[in-house]
């Protein structure tokens, strides 16, 4: 195949992918962008390996077949609850990828460059083996905590910021030394360096990052994973890479920046480790917040959301654990029916990963347009009947916005308070990822539903069904 054909190939798989982005913009569409993605990476794997530059096809089998299988096999089991780890893992092998492109590229350049053209190809190849160095160990350190085997509390170690720019100015000086080096040997001893610099700066970056920031981390690790692509593409001289680096990386950083904005986080804070709150397991006693809560039963929930005008359903992570989706779904049709108007309020970081309520909920069938996002709906609360909160916590806590002390003080909120009854499903008061208690469980207008989400959700439905 002519390299030609192979780069307009190419240009066509980079445009599917940007018509991928844009279909995954939106509930509606995001099924095509999936599949617009999808024909693009299946047309990019095909061109590349009928390309002159592939010769060894029984490596690449050995490499291409075992991969697929696994990767089918994950995207059956896995969980939706364990998908922000799945795709923190991901990134971590683009990370590696790059790394090994780099060291690759180093050791059997594919052209012999003198001059500038040396110099900026030694940069490429240090650059892209920085940047995945970093988004390997960052990123493994996010699914680690993500699954719990790490604890979600932030590490903060005296003069982390100056021991973070001592390890960047110390890359950017082994960059330097590689581009003048003449020796292969010294190169690879001084690239081995890179990466280990790069390696440690990742881990201690995620490190230093709380528990309720993660979302943002796995956003910002995503946008990691794009540049360490891009790069590899520029090393590999790769057009299709470098297009569809630059599309994950930028359009990543820019969901990062979403997000933080969300959150009322500073967006170079949060990413350099300035913000941590709490441990990330959660279960907190909410030492400073005090006051008398009120417990129900099924038959009194049943009774506030059938005289109710006006439903509005908040979902958090407590829902993705109890795959309490599809009676949720379930709920609203049985309420839809007897003309109560029910909405869906999602709130930017509900869940461990952008969309992950939005996710559930179209996994379920629950319409796209009453599933609403934070600031198209936080005005309907004060003129809704009943608010029914599953398994969310910190993005319904009014003390982001009554307590400047608390650590998510300013972190904008769905404000289900000001609905006229709030029904919270929660297995026991211990407070959420943030590791702060929620004055909201104390309101005169808030009662507590105890127990498993998906449990008291079917009791919820039977009970609807049979009366």
């Amino acid at each position: 195949m002519t390299e030609s054909l192979v780069t307009t190939v190419y240009l066509a798989a980079g445009a599917l992918f940007i018509l991928s982005l844009g279909g995954l913009s939106t509930q509606a569409t995001a099924r095509r962008g999936n599949l617009y993605g999808a024909v693009g990476m299946l047309i990019a794997l095909v061109v590349t390996a009928l390309s002159d530059d592939v010769t060894g096809y029984g490596l690449l089998a050995l490499g291409i077949l075992p991969a697929a299988a696994i990767g089918a096999f994950l995207a059956h089991r896995v969980q939706m609850t364990s998908m922000p780890q799945l795709v923190a893992i991901l990134h971590s092998f683009v990370g590696l990828a790059a790394v090994f492109v780099g060291i690759a590229s180093h050791l059997e350049p594919e052209h012999q460059f003198t001059g500038a053209e040396a110099i900026i190809h030694d940069i490429e190849v240090a650059v892209g083996i920085g940047v995945g160095s970093l988004t390997f160990t960052g990123s493994v350190i996010a699914c680690l905590k993500l699954q719990g085997v790490m604890s979600g509390k932030p590490l903060i170690i005296p003069f982390r910021h100056v021991i973070n720019l001592i390890m960047l100015a110390g890359t950017v000086w082994l960059t330097v030394l590689y581009t003048g080096a003449e020796d292969s040997t010294n190169g690879m001893v001084l690239l081995l360096g890179v990466t280990a610099l790069t390696g440690i700066l990742g881990v201690h970056m995620v490190m230093a990052i709380g528990g309720a920031d993660m979302p943002v981390v796995v956003s910002m690790l995503n946008s990691y994973s794009g540049w360490a692509a891009a790069a590899a593409g520029f090393m590999l001289s790769n057009d299709l890479l470098i297009i569809t680096g630059a599309l994950v990386g930028s359009s990543g950083a820019i969901l990062s920046f979403i997000m933080c904005r969300g959150m009322n986080r500073s967006f170079v804070s949060v990413i350099l480790g300035g913000f941590g709150t709490g441990d990330g397991g959660g279960g907190g006693d909410g030492a400073g917040v005090t006051g008398e809560y009120r417990s129900t039963d099924i038959g009194e929930t049943v009774a506030h959301l059938l005289s109710a005008r006006r439903v509005i359903i908040t979902p958090g992570y407590g829902m993705a654990v109890a795959r309490a989706q599809h009676a949720l779904a379930k709920m609203t049709k049985l309420l839809r029916a007897k003309d109560i108007d029910v909405k869906f309020a999602i709130h930017p970081v509900a869940g461990r990963l952008p969309g992950h309520m939005n996710v559930l909920l179209a996994e379920a069938n629950v319409p796209y347009d009453i599933v609403l996002e934070m600031d198209e709906i936080n005005d309907d609360f004060p003129e809704t009947d009943v608010v029914l909160v599953i398994g969310a916590n910190d993005i319904v806590n009014p003390s982001a916005q009554d307590d400047p002390n608390s650590p998510i003080a300013g972190m904008p909120v769905l404000e289900v308070w000001k609905s006229a009854t709030v029904v919270v499903m929660k297995r026991s008061m211990a407070s959420g990822y943030a590791g702060v208690q929620n004055p909201l469980f104390f309101k005169e207008n808030t009662v507590m539903l105890f127990g498993d989400a998906k449990e008291n959700s079917d009791a919820i439905v039977s009970s609807m069904e049979a009366g």
